[in-house]
């Protein structure tokens, strides 16, 4: 079939992303495809990892959603690909900037018409919401709705011509009409009545309503048993973990109902949902407020013919007009459930009711949803677009963000114009004890994953730019060495530090070059590093190896083609191969006869050795020190117990219960989640929350170090009580580990699932030698 359009991009998220936005893309760009075999397609997708995704050949060019500058490239390559139209998927939780901002500048830059998809349309919107539809429906040719309601807002509300404007609904799979009794055998559920909810698990789904009903329900229908098929939002799992399905969980316990209740915690693909959506007898949506514009999920249920009980919102009342669905009122359990009751008496009801979604939904499958959108192509074609005058690309600007899971009050506390404050007396500055170049290179380390986090506040702005100037005044340009103790009065007490606070410095340079976000940041810190990095491979130390290797990683996340730091990576790697080689036995796989401080950074390094650098042996030596260091650090009844530091562990020697430093918890902490990320073994994961809870109390003590009411952590565990000296670096390892934890979660392709391999890992070999 020919339709004058030869080639058309789509933007938005794509597959195997897994959400409702990726699953839509591919579904209408595959429909087009097949309706019309002469147009060529492909796709332009946003990704919210840096690593990207394992696409499809359709994807021919990515952008990041938090890189501006990506954008502009994207649409240069639009401009370059000979496109028609651009079919645009918008909403605005999935591109870059306030309210997804971002989108904005790639479409400024486009010679080609925009249709635009709106899978979100606010009613009351933001200021920076308001003004980012403002721009972007002008920026647009046409813009698509699903709905009725859609096209009535964006008249009211945005002020857009209606000739302007398409309505298609929801797309659906061509499905047959089939019994749900069919296929009840391949889930065990043969014989029972089945009640289906899909869809990304998130509070505002109202599934707390149905669960309350659900009593009442299998009082009268005992065999019932109800699914709630879906991942959590992966939102909601980078604030909050797993807490409000495990609330859900419980509830289901306390109701007395759990026999009836099955979660299904993962992003289903097509022909898996057709199986869930074929076994259900009624289909829920029990959302709890009216502004939901489209409903994927409810276009599904309807297109396969369910029975349909859900609450009013917007899609909801368009789509189960006439006796295609039953509506009940937002929050009323008692109303779901007696609707829920009433139709699995009235078979004859019921079945009437598919039927009409039934037929209803003929009119929306993909092949029909495909013409009408290459409809709307053909009209934003053939329709001359009004440019807006091209102007410079209006910023919005940030407010301060809300910091979740992270409280920051005793780092700002702690830290003046100067830097961070090396010591307190309980969580009061000790101005005696001045400052330390080793505590302001952690602390920079901290703002910079915060800005990585998205927590960039303007106070963290303030703090991170004293805390840089205490770094550059700590550097000798002369000797290219940093001092590290400087008095409250700013003289300093040595002209060279230890060769440690060297190394951790020389870590937050390859920090800043490598993860921030601001360029004068890493072009300061580049030009550091480049200086500092030879004195440091004359050190002697495993420990400033491991530190110096730290930031030369970090650094190898914007410049792994840097030749030289390559070099020096490979000596220093070696050296501790080396160390190993010579100094460890069967039963003490380590590197010298004793255990003492920061121990696990150094099979961290080698870890990473194995991920960056391809070395194989430092991949297995790597993970087998840290497995035999976790197995001297685990106590009987499974929590972290670090090494003392009031004597260390000589080989052959009983090691030190106590004093047991935060900073070992830190170091464990984020050699754990080194190896998860390279292995995807959840072991790894496990150990390194197991760690991360000996802040909180899980310890020989059973006391917690961290202190929610300031913010600040203990400087360590004695063997009969805390040290309440909240200084600089306990609560700096505290805060790095959490911000490390919280980065892990953003890292996982969301819904639970481990994020893939940036290089495939060696095989461990669990021998010494």
């Amino acid at each position: 079939m020919t339709s004058g359009i030869e080639r058309i991009a789509f933007i938005g998220d794509y597959m195997p992303r897994k959400c409702g936005i990726a699953t839509f893309t591919h579904d209408i760009r595959d429909a087009i495809a097949k309706q019309f075999p002469l147009s060529e397609s492909f796709i332009v997708p946003v990704n919210d990892l840096p690593e990207g995704y394992e696409y499809p050949p359709e994807v021919r060019f990515e952008f990041l959603e938090s890189d501006l500058d990506s954008y502009r490239r994207a649409a240069e390559y639009l401009n370059f690909s000979h496109v028609d139209v651009v079919c645009l998927q918008h909403e605005f939780g999935i591109y870059g900037g306030p309210s997804g901002s971002f989108i904005l500048p790639l479409l400024r830059e486009l010679s080609v018409p925009v249709v635009t998809t709106l899978h979100t349309i606010l009613q009351k919107p933001s200021v920076d919401q308001r003004l980012v539809m403002r721009e972007l429906t002008a920026l647009s040719a046409r813009l698509v709705v699903m709905s009725e309601k859609g096209r009535s807002m964006l008249r009211e509300i945005y002020n857009v011509p209606d000739d302007k404007i398409d309505v298609i609904q929801h797309g659906i799979p061509d499905m047959p009409f089939v019994d749900p009794n069919f296929d009840k055998d391949q889930f065990g559920v043969e014989g029972k009545h089945v009640l289906l909810t899909f869809g990304l698990l998130s509070p505002n789904k109202g599934i707390e309503v149905v669960l309350k009903t659900l009593p009442k329900i299998v009082q009268e229908f005992p065999d019932l048993v109800y699914i709630i098929l879906g991942a959590t939002h992966p939102n909601l799992v980078r604030q909050h973990g797993e807490a409000y399905r495990l609330s859900l969980e419980r509830m289901a316990q306390d109701l007395g109902v759990e026999r009836h209740v099955s979660f299904y915690n993962r992003f289903v693909d097509l022909d898996e949902l057709k199986t869930f959506l074929g076994v259900a007898d009624i289909y829920i949506t029990p959302y709890l407020h009216e502004a939901q514009i489209t409903s994927g999920t409810l276009a599904y249920a309807v297109g396969c013919g369910k029975a349909v009980v859900s609450t009013p919102y917007w899609h909801a009342e368009e789509l189960l007009a006439e006796e295609r669905g039953i509506l009940v009122p937002f929050g009323d359990s008692e109303a779901l459930g007696n609707e829920v009751i009433g139709l699995l008496r009235d078979e004859q009801r019921r079945h009437a009711m598919r039927k009409r979604a039934y037929m209803y939904g003929r009119s929306t499958i993909w092949s029909h949803t495909a013409e009408l959108y290459m409809e709307s192509f053909r009209k934003a074609r053939h329709t001359a677009r009004t440019y807006p005058k091209r102007t410079k690309v209006r910023t919005l600007e940030e407010e301060p963000l809300e910091l979740p899971r992270m409280q920051l009050g005793h780092l700002m506390e702690m830290s003046d114009s100067t830097g961070m404050l090396q010591h307190a007396t309980y969580s009061f500055r000790n101005y005696r004890e001045g400052y330390c170049t080793d505590d302001n290179a952690r602390a920079l380390i901290l703002c910079v994953l915060l800005e990585e986090l998205e927590l960039d506040a303007p106070e963290l702005q303030r703090l991170m730019k004293s805390y840089t100037a205490f770094l550059n005044y700590a550097f000798d340009p002369n000797l290219k060495r940093f001092r590290n103790f400087m008095g409250y009065d700013r003289q300093w007490l040595e002209d060279v530090g230890s060769t440690d606070s060297q190394a951790r410095a020389f870590w937050c340079l390859g920090t800043c070059v490598g993860r921030s976000s601001h360029r004068d940041l890493q072009f300061w810190a580049a030009h550091l590093f480049e200086q500092a990095l030879p004195n440091l491979l004359e050190a002697t130390a495993p420990r400033s190896w491991a530190f110096t290797l730290l930031g030369i990683y970090e650094y190898f996340r914007r410049f792994s083609g840097d030749r030289f730091v390559a070099h020096a990576r490979d000596i220093l790697t070696q050296r501790l191969i080396d160390l190993y080689e010579k100094n460890s036995t069967e039963d003490w796989p380590w590197f010298e006869e004793n255990v003492t401080y920061a121990n696990a950074r150094i099979p961290q390094v080698l870890i990473l050795g194995g991920r960056w650098a391809e070395n194989p042996r430092a991949y297995e030596i790597g993970l087998h020190t840290l497995r035999w260091l976790l197995s001297i650090q685990t106590s009987e009844d499974g929590h972290f117990r670090p090494i003392g530091s009031n004597g260390f562990y000589v080989k052959g020697e009983a090691r030190a219960q106590f004093d047991q430093q935060p900073i070992e918890a830190h170091g464990t902490v984020s050699a754990c989640l080194e190896a998860y990320r390279t292995t995807n073994d959840s072991f790894w994961y496990d150990k390194a929350r197991m760690a991360f809870e000996w802040f909180l109390g899980r310890n020989d003590l059973g006391l917690s170090l961290y202190d929610s009411a300031t913010g600040g952590c203990c400087d360590g565990l004695h063997v009969d009580r805390v040290n309440l000296n909240q200084g600089a670096e306990s609560t700096l390892a505290f805060l790095i580990a959490q911000a490390e934890m919280l980065l892990l979660e953003n890292d996982l392709k969301a819904f639970n699932k481990p994020r893939e391999r940036e290089i495939q890992p060696f095989e461990a070999n669990p021998s010494t030698k």
